[in-house]
């Protein structure tokens, strides 16, 4: 891996992709998704595009459960990283979350579940801490949100809230 990479995170897909994502993330070396993927199909598209790092959420079935973790703890051009997708924020982890940054001591922690985009330091725990928001038509969340990022020597530069537009059902996505 490359002393600096470039990321494409997402979240809260839901079986919906937009086709801006693959513009979006057209200079991406990855792209991350950390859970409720909705349908394989969302991360088949994903992984024919770019190399995809995924855990599954708690709309995922089996087929994703079976192919994607509940958590990542991995490295990333020196920086530990840890993606989940069930979290909490900032003095509100669950306690099974705790325990992991404790453990693992990441530099990044990830998460989404919230449909809120929120980028917040964990002085705490010397970390940063995204959740993208959501990507996805189904939830409440008003405006799709994805991020991108770069790692390089284990810092997160040129981070950007990118707005995908507003969340609306479509005949073609799903209503569940």
């Amino acid at each position: 891996m490359p002393a600096k990479v470039k990321i494409g995170l997402l979240s809260d897909t839901h079986g919906w992709l937009e086709e801006r994502v693959f513009h979006h993330f057209a200079a991406c070396d990855e792209i991350w998704h950390a859970g409720d993927i909705g349908q394989s199909e969302v991360t088949d598209r994903l992984a024919a595009f770019k190399p995809l790092r995924a855990v599954y959420g708690n709309i995922d079935g089996a087929i994703l459960r079976r192919t994607y973790p509940e958590n990542l703890h991995f490295e990333m051009a020196g920086l530990q990283v840890f993606m989940t997708h069930i979290g909490g924020y900032p003095g509100k982890y669950p306690a099974r979350i705790r325990e992991q940054i404790v453990a693992e001591k990441p530099g990044l922690f990830i998460c989404g579940h919230s449909h809120i985009l929120k980028v917040m330091p964990d002085k705490q725990y010397n970390l940063l801490h995204i959740n993208p928001g959501a990507a996805g038509n189904h939830g409440f969340h008003q405006v799709k949100t994805l991020v991108r990022f770069e790692i390089e020597n284990g810092k997160i530069g040129q981070l950007q809230a990118i707005e995908l537009g507003p969340r609306s059902i479509t005949p073609e996505s799903p209503q569940t």
